[in-house]
């Protein structure tokens, strides 16, 4: 940025007249640069002050996510962690696969529904009904654990 300064010093010292056409052309140049230069300047003061505010809101990220990731064991029994605590596979009833002879969609049932031994096809509202017993269901279950091994 000096060099701007000296450009202008030396066009003075010159004794080039800024009337003449090369005279126009060089104080031209210089306001230019020394606009560009102020303009510089101005976008480094702009990105200084986005870097320290991303070093605000990289410090208060790191502390909402201390907060939210914290250990299970330091939990106050917030709303988050219950529900975590709902979705246990225990929880999880089987579900089995069929396909409704109506319709040819597929339908997805679990054992309450197979137990029943009836429901209604999702689809197209045809009558279903199933005849299993507790047996059948047995089966089902290692059939389901072996394909699960194969793959």
């Amino acid at each position: 940025m000096d060099k701007i300064s000296y450009l202008k010093g030396l066009l003075a010292g010159l004794d080039i007249d800024a009337a003449s056409k090369e005279g126009k052309v060089f104080y031209a140049l210089c306001d230019a640069l020394d606009e560009m230069r102020a303009y510089t300047e101005e976008l480094e003061d702009r990105i200084m002050e986005l870097e320290e505010l991303c070093d605000i809101l990289d410090e208060d990220l790191g502390d909402v996510e201390e907060l939210l990731l914290d250990d299970e064991d330091d939990c106050d029994g917030c709303d988050l962690c219950s529900a975590d605590a709902a979705l246990d596979d225990e929880d999880f009833e089987e579900q089995y696969e069929t396909i409704c002879p109506t319709c040819g969609n597929c339908i997805v049932l679990d054992e309450g529904t197979l137990e029943e031994g009836e429901t209604t096809c999702p689809n197209c509202g045809e009558e279903l009904e199933f005849d299993f017993d507790e047996l059948d269901l047995e089966e089902l279950d290692s059939l389901d654990g072996e394909a699960q091994e194969e793959e």
